[in-house]
């Protein structure tokens, strides 16, 4: 078991969720992250006044995956993000020491499902 984390551009995510969609991957859980990475900061007005922003919107995708479904998933995400440009994100791919069910109580790959 894998668990899957991908910080993608906000603007991506439905060329990743149709992408996932076609490798079979059905399952994801989907949040807002800040970051900064090599994408330079811009400077910004509001109110009149300057600000330097140096951390980027990103949308931070989590799958847990049993081991047979880890290269397309990951194969998949780039396909969906990847633009070309500098900041199009990063995907880790770490171990899963356990998973539960907790509505049936399943434990490991039968509760990745």
């Amino acid at each position: 078991m894998r668990l899957i984390i991908a910080y993608i551009r906000p603007e991506r995510l439905n060329h990743v969720k149709q992408e996932l969609f076609r490798a079979e991957v059905l399952k994801v859980s989907i949040s807002t992250a800040l970051g900064c990475g090599d994408e330079p900061s811009y400077y910004e007005n509001y109110r009149g006044s300057g600000a330097e922003v140096d951390l980027h919107k990103r949308v931070r995708l989590e799958i847990a995956v049993n081991e047979p479904f880890v290269e397309k998933t990951v194969a998949a995400i780039v396909e969906g993000a990847k633009t070309g440009e500098v900041g199009d994100g990063k995907i880790f791919v770490v171990p899963l020491e356990s998973c539960v069910r907790i509505r049936t109580g399943e434990k490991g790959d039968d509760a990745i499902g």
